[in-house]
């Protein structure tokens, strides 16, 4: 169908424009050139954003096993991120999930734009009861349409949920076309087409005079059988992205969300993104994550000495670690997908909650040095009011500069009651 009268000069002729856009999906649309990528895909995930980050034009994986929050996340991902286009792939997947979508989002307001979530959200509905070549198929047709949009200079990101069920209809299509299998039946060019879909991320330089310059991030999840890392399709796939976001069952039973492992996830796009962080957000920013991160594996060889002697045969500095890394757990790390004031947490926010209680914890560490009581430490009132501190609005962080005054003078107070009681 063409626009009558529309017609557009260009070096070849005269062009006229039509309403569609002819495009083989198998086929990625061509570039000038790909760059380094520099900016964060912000999500509004603490975990993510503060632990393991992914950049605009990244990719990214989230394998693991049934009831772990596979697509809680993306949904999560899909609601908040910063992209101005998101491109959500149901590719296998039951068909109340495509629903539940299809009712919440246009209910949800994009807290960049203040716009219905709707208005810049694809969906390629893909259900389980579908015919394994459209299954097969929708992968392709929703990362040509992201490109699409990409190449207008946009920002995109790719939901694809999930490449488990995308292999599984190649399997199937490659069994009838009685091609020779490979491992655990998946066709021996699995690993290639895998390597193909998320090579097509990426931050380019687009065709055209002006320059534009767009960036499409990709980030799939992985359903392998029983949470098995070793299946092919998670090995294949973890090979070519840079982010992976381990997702533990044993969180999940735990009503940990969301329950992504911060000893076994990675990111590769930290020295990218620090220059941003610290411009952007704070100049501290990745001295905070590195000491936070530092404190979470030390709680899990502590964990262990635990379960062999008992908490009891600490160190002070030891247990005061234990009760660190809880808060950084329970008052960081959880994310409630259904609190309004939780769900989305921008930048500024992350940086000052995780300030607040490696401060406490600093603090806690120099007053122990003086030997005042642990139990004295613990029983701080400011703790109660860090718990509680995923609720203050984004335009209240000044209560966060209260919090690091009430901990000075309450662990203060403590040094000067124990010393007099020694005196």
């Amino acid at each position: 169908m063409k626009i009558d009268g529309l017609e557009v000069k260009t070096d070849e002729g005269v062009q006229e424009l039509s309403l569609f856009h002819r495009w083989p999906v198998r086929t990625p649309r061509p570039v000038v050139k790909k760059l380094v990528p520099h900016n964060p895909l912000v999500t509004g995930q603490r975990v993510v954003d503060t632990f393991f980050p992914i950049s605009q034009g990244g990719t990214a994986t989230v394998p693991g096993p049934f009831g772990s929050g596979k697509t809680v996340i993306q949904h999560q991902l899909a609601k908040w991120s910063d992209a101005h286009i998101i491109v959500y792939i149901g590719c296998g997947e039951r068909g109340n999930e495509m629903t539940d979508v299809l009712q919440e989002f246009p209910e949800l307001i994009d807290p960049t734009s203040g716009r219905p979530l709707m208005e810049r959200t694809v969906l390629i509905a893909n259900t389980s009861n579908m015919p394994v070549a459209a299954r097969e198929a929708s992968v392709y047709t929703g990362i040509t349409i992201a490109e699409y949009f990409r190449d207008m200079g946009l920002n995109v990101a790719v939901m694809a949920d999930s490449t488990s069920r995308w292999a599984e209809a190649m399997r199937e299509m490659s069994g009838r076309l009685e091609e020779m299998p490979g491992e655990e039946g998946y066709p021996a060019y699995l690993p290639s087409r895998i390597a193909d879909f998320y090579e097509r991320a990426g931050r380019t330089k687009c065709l055209g005079r002006d320059g534009r310059i767009g960036t499409l991030s990709v980030i799939g999840a992985v359903s392998p059988p029983g949470g098995d890392l070793s299946d092919p399709v998670v090995q294949a796939t973890l090979k070519v992205v840079k982010v992976f976001w381990s997702l533990e069952d044993q969180l999940a039973f735990e009503r940990h969300f969301p329950a992504i492992g911060w000893l076994s996830s990675y990111s590769l796009y930290h020295d990218n993104l620090k220059d941003y962080f610290r411009n952007e957000v704070a100049e501290r920013w990745e001295g905070i994550r590195a000491e936070s991160m530092e404190l979470l594996q030390k709680e899990a060889e502590l964990k262990e000495l635990v379960r062999l002697v008992g908490v009891d045969s600490l160190s002070p500095q030891d247990r005061l670690i234990l009760e660190t890394t809880k808060s950084i757990r329970e008052d960081f790390l959880h994310q409630s997908a259904f609190d309004r004031d939780d769900a989305y947490t921008r930048l500024s926010k992350q940086f000052r909650m995780l300030h607040v209680i490696l401060e406490l914890h600093r603090a806690c560490l120099k007053a122990v040095e003086r030997r005042v009581p642990l139990r004295q430490l613990l029983d701080l009132p400011v703790r109660e009011r860090i718990s509680r501190m995923r609720h203050v609005p984004e335009d209240g962080l000044g209560q966060f500069d209260a919090m690091i005054e009430e901990i000075n003078s309450q662990v203060a107070d403590r040094s000067r009651e124990d010393r007099a009681e020694e005196e």
